[in-house]
């Protein structure tokens, strides 16, 4: 039913089994990312062959840029910006990424230590505190912060290096206006265990030798309880020619020890006895940002099992399910392909966010909804181009009354011209705004107006306005050869991500309290714009639809600006093959699904009679 170019799936590292909601759930942090080679390579390798799920990476370091790299080719590492105020090694030093000469020793670098130490004198940050002034801190801080997120879409926290968050009340309250103005939870701040319920853990006994880490890591293992979050955190890195040189006076075995900690992080046993134990790999932007959880009322829970049951009877390969009713996950069920740790396709899902992105371009002044398309691209226009194509708006992308009579995406496929000169050379054979006709590569035009606008691509526009505000993480997106991303399809994104949207437009843009989309455009985006017909034909064949249509199908309810309008007073948005975001007001409530199921209207049809009642 829906037009598709398919994308890339991220894989993920080891997971683990699924577990129940009971389970005890681990962060396993690694530290000091970019503060060499040895150490990138190490948490890199930590995280794909092991056990790590969260990487504290220190932008003040030498070894930043390439830590960058290799965090972009690996999405689904949870980040944290590791604020460094200090500079223990002796043979290699780190200097503030901005002036501040009240933090930094005669030399120009950050004291070694945080504080007072016997075999450095003098050379800690608290012996030195008086003199420091706040606003420097403030200000390194930030432009750490800054650096990092210029660099690496996925930071989701901040952490602090040798206890930077905490060293004092003031520093504690310039880490919490940061937190609060990124969006960037703080894991180490005074308050976070209490604020997001978790619990640090250690060793449960000696750990120098690998074999004594092995069996003191598992011995904590043992000592977890079910229902509860633990972080345990060490530092991965191999004892060679380069950390052989990295040391300090009272720590001299740091290259030994930390080839210990990496092999300890993929040793095979440690794998096993997680899995054994029922124990959750998680990271901090799970433990931070996840939807909560409620138990299901016995209706639901009686309505859900006639639900799979009929499922599996029409023969339906449902991937995932997640509902949400006031704010809770009250169901969520993974199956078949779905995996809850995994990015799923979207197909075109994948239009409502960008939808979104042009609210908030709209919302910033960058354009409007009225501007015409050729005035955005005259160097891609034919020459002599007709007055319904020069008409064309940026309103007619999103609602899809761009004046074709066919869908032109499947051209883009096979011509190795430019997208955006392929969609204004396709006959626009009526005026805009007068006839729906799906089109795909109209909202591929939408992502290339805001990636013009903004000088950036969708998904890092998003990132800040919408992703780290949801918790979304891990995000791919597919681009056409001319680098901009797909728009109409490509997105993946995880069952859960897609629920977060989905609570935040059936709250008319708020999330966590907080107005995340310009509510006005919510509104609009999920109001019935204009009429609507089902993908693969135009309005020109409406008429040769049954007549009791529009009381049976949910594609004939209306379509907003990259949205439809279901039955039942709902929304929502859909993409080939099952995916589908459900927002249901009259229910305050939510339904996500993932799945390969070809009959679309079978899929939602099953959901309006089994799981609408028991909402």
């Amino acid at each position: 039913m829906r037009n598709i170019i398919g994308g890339v799936l991220v894989s993920a590292a080891f997971i683990g089994p699924a577990v129940s909601a009971q389970a005890q759930d681990l962060v396993v942090r690694i530290d000091d990312l970019a503060s060499s080679h040895s150490a990138n390579v190490a948490c890199i390798d930590t995280y794909v062959n092991g056990i790590a799920r969260a990487v504290e990476v220190m932008p003040v370091c030498a070894w930043f840029p390439e830590a960058a790299k290799m965090l972009q080719e690996h999405p689904g590492l949870d980040v944290g910006v590791h604020l460094t105020i200090t500079s223990e090694w002796e043979n290699v030093k780190w200097r503030p990424l901005t002036s501040c000469p009240t933090l930094v020793d005669e030399d120009g670098y950050f004291y070694p230590m945080m504080g007072p130490n016997k075999a450095y004198p003098g050379q800690s940050v608290m012996e030195n505190l008086e003199k420091m002034d706040l606003k420097e801190i403030e200000q390194e801080f930030r432009a750490q912060i800054e650096l990092a997120l210029k660099h690496i879409p996925q930071v989701t926290h901040l952490t602090g290096h040798m206890g930077s968050c905490r060293f004092s009340p003031e520093v504690a309250a310039i880490v919490a206006k940061l937190s609060e103005e990124y969006c960037l939870p703080s894991m180490d701040s005074p308050d976070s265990k209490e604020k997001h319920s978790f619990q640090g853990v250690g060793y449960g006994g000696p750990h120098g030798t690998l074999e004594e880490k092995k069996a003191s890591f598992i011995k904590m293992l043992d000592k977890l309880e079910k229902g509860k979050r633990y972080v345990f955190l060490d530092h991965p890195a191999y004892n060679d020619s380069e950390m052989a040189e990295v040391w300090h006076i009272g720590y001299e075995t740091v290259a030994e020890d930390r080839q210990g900690v990496t092999d300890l992080l993929k040793s095979p046993e440690v794998k096993k006895a997680i899995e054994e134990k029922g124990i959750r790999l998680i990271d901090y932007n799970y433990l931070t940002k996840q939807l909560p959880r409620k138990e299901a009322s016995s209706r639901m829970k009686k309505a859900m099992d006639k639900y799979l049951a009929a499922v599996a009877k029409a023969g339906q390969d449902l991937h995932s399910i997640m509902i949400v009713k006031d704010g809770n996950v009250i169901y969520e069920n993974w199956m078949s392909e779905g995996k809850e740790n995994e990015p799923h396709i979207l197909n075109s899902v994948s239009k409502t966010f960008t939808s979104t992105a042009v609210g908030f371009a709209i919302s910033e002044g960058y354009f409007k909804l009225e501007d015409k398309v050729a005035d955005i691209f005259p160097e891609y226009l034919p020459e002599n181009p007709d007055e319904n194509l020069l008409a064309m708006t940026v309103k007619d992308l999103l609602t899809m009354n761009c004046g074709h009579s066919t869908d032109p995406t499947r051209l883009a496929w096979s011509s190795e011209d430019d997208w955006r000169k392929l969609f204004l050379s396709h006959p626009v054979t009526h005026k805009p705004g007068t006839i729906y006709c799906y089109n795909s590569l109209g909202t591929y035009m939408l992502s290339a107006i805001v990636q013009k606008y903004t000088g950036e691509k969708l998904t890092e526009y998003l990132y800040p306005r919408l992703f780290r505000p949801l918790g979304i993480n891990n995000v791919s997106w597919a681009e056409s050869p001319q680098g901009i991303n797909t728009g109409g399809w490509g997105l993946y994104l995880k069952t859960e991500d897609l629920a977060k949207m989905g609570q935040m437009l059936l709250q008319k843009g708020k999330f966590n309290g907080k107005q995340v989309v310009p509510q006005w455009w919510v509104e609009e985006a999920s109001s019935a714009q204009v009429q609507s017909v089902p993908a693969g034909i135009n309005s020109e064949m409406i008429s040769q639809l049954p007549k009791n249509s529009r009381k049976t199908s949910d594609w004939l309810q209306g379509y907003g600006y990259q949205m439809w309008r279901c039955r039942n007073n709902a929304f929502r948005a859909d993409g080939a093959n099952g995916q589908y975001i459900i927002m249901i007001p009259d229910k305050n409530a939510v339904v996500v699904t993932t799945a390969d199921i070809k009959d679309m209207q079978e899929e939602i049809n099953l959901i309006w009679k089994h799981i609408l009642p028991a909402l």
